[in-house]
């Protein structure tokens, strides 16, 4: 079989599938991002030369680039574990035909290298290139040293590859990614300085093209015997037990009637691939204060402050919440042929919403650090979070037709399974209206009567709790069959 038929195969299996046309909007967005990102990445790499010899005219400005490529490659290699989409290929057919598995792991692997991660690259340092060439350099040396870290480049492809197959050499990863940038940080050790040398050694001497080559060569290898490893029929049609355990979060009891949906979320969070992920990523959203709070630019500007604490507590509640009720997009034709009130339904995911926020409020303790001020603005954006938000956020899942599969382990920070534009929509009055809702009494009176309208704000959504689960009910009960007939769609 040609790397043609396998191109053919890939293109009939994207146009024909059912949420092509569904996904159009989608995939035009993320063009215009990469587009965009593309753009900057060229303009970058004409334009870093000239900048940095501006600013240090007394150091050699390829020097410079070359002692900060460390960095390009802890951020790339972060960037790619937690955004690149691995590519997949649905082999169970092709096990059972007389087609080579070198072919089809050949192909599977190369396929990994169009990737947008590698492109990006290659729009900076190309430009980068041609600059250092007009600017005097070697080139013949410039062309090895730019071949030397595209190699790099393409290693941390397949490096990362095998991060997404084996969590313990990812954690091993991450722990020396974390010490080495921690003591250039608290400046105990200067990396920067001795794998400058290395990156820089690519023009001075050439030869040590050798290193990066060989390195992509033996991760490419690497994965190929990982794959072939598993590669057989029983391998990939035999279901995959799991086992869990069985726990009765009895706490949840004191919630009545609701503690049995509170039950169900919390298992089908903590059992699935999906919803950790997104877990995961909802404690990340805890350190989004660290880019704002630490900087004298935005400190001085108390409307941004008001968009960080937003994050900072409702990590949760923008990844999960705007996903219902998709979560539940496996069994909801099941869910809603039982008689359970829709109110009950809803009113278990504002709680699991509130009580998410909660606990984040708890963790954030920390930022006192930063000043009480600070402190104010996280505890009234949770407090925004809990009474309004959350029912923005419901309103905006009755809009959200698109099933879900809980085991797909795709990126929870890429994964667009899920997403509506419509989501673009109710996403604008969670972001720009606590930020009005705190300006406009910061301007007319000062910053403790901005924080003491935001804090209120989310008091005031608790008073009319009831009525507004009962608005959203109405939308949800409007669309309900509509939602199942979307869900009953296949990918």
């Amino acid at each position: 079989m040609s790397i043609k038929q396998f191109l053919s195969l890939e293109w009939k299996q994207f146009r024909r599938s059912s949420f092509f046309e569904k996904g159009l909007v989608i995939k035009i967005l993320m063009l215009l991002a990469a587009l965009y990102f593309a753009g900057i990445a060229i303009f970058a790499g004409v334009l870093i030369f000239f900048i940095l010899k501006k600013t240090l005219p007394e150091e050699d400005p390829f020097k410079i680039i070359n002692n900060f490529l460390i960095y390009w490659v802890i951020g790339d290699l972060v960037l790619r574990y937690f955004l690149q989409q691995l590519p997949v290929l649905n082999i169970k057919p092709m096990l059972i035909l007389p087609i080579q598995r070198n072919v089809v792991i050949r192909f599977l692997l190369l396929k990994t290298s169009f990737s947008f991660f590698n492109i990006l690259p290659l729009l900076f340092f190309i430009p980068l290139a041609i600059v250092l060439i007009v600017q005097g350099y070697s080139p013949f040396m410039v062309v090895l040293w730019f071949l030397s870290i595209i190699s790099i480049s393409f290693s941390i492809n397949f490096l990362n590859f095998i991060l997404n197959k084996n969590n313990p050499i990812f954690y091993g990863v991450l722990v020396f990614l974390a010490l080495i940038s921690g003591m250039q940080y608290f400046g105990i050790f200067d990396i920067t300085q001795y794998l400058g040398v290395v990156f820089y050694s690519f023009y001075s001497l050439g030869y040590t093209l050798i290193i990066p080559v060989f390195l992509v060569i033996l991760l490419f290898k690497t994965n190929y015997r990982m794959l072939k490893k598993n590669f057989y029929v029983d391998g990939a049609v035999q279901a995959k037990k799991q086992s869990f355990s069985n726990y009765n979060l009895e706490f949840l009891n004191k919630f009545g009637k609701l503690s049995i949906f509170l039950k169900n979320d919390i298992k089908m969070i903590t059992r699935n691939a999906r919803p950790k992920q997104v877990l995961l990523m909802s404690f990340f959203f805890l350190f989004y204060g660290l880019i704002f709070y630490t900087q004298d630019t935005y400190r001085d500007l108390p409307i941004v402050l008001a968009f960080a604490s937003i994050f900072v507590t409702g990590g949760f509640l923008i990844s999960f919440g705007q996903l219902v009720p998709s979560w539940d997009s496996e069994y909801y034709k099941l869910m809603m042929s039982q008689n359970i009130p829709y109110k009950k339904y809803l009113e278990s995911k504002w709680y699991l919403m509130a009580l998410a926020c909660a606990a984040s409020f708890v963790l954030s303790t920390p930022y006192i650090y930063f000043g009480w001020d600070i402190f104010a603005m996280i505890a009234a954006g949770a407090s925004f979070n809990i009474g309004l938000n959350s029912f923005i956020t419901l309103y905006g899942g009755a809009l959200n037709r698109v099933p879900i599969e809980l085991n797909q382990k795709a990126k929870a920070f890429s994964n667009t399974q899920g997403f509506n534009p419509t989501q673009l929509l109710i996403s604008l009055p969670k972001l720009l209206g606590p930020m009005l809702i705190f300006y406009i009494p910061y301007k007319l009176i000062n910053f403790n009567a901005g924080i003491i309208a935001l804090a209120l704000s989310g008091v005031l959504g608790l008073v009319f709790k009831s009525y507004f689960l009962n608005l959203i009910e109405k939308v949800y009960q409007k669309t309900k069959y509509k939602t199942i007939s979307a869900y009953s769609e296949k990918k």
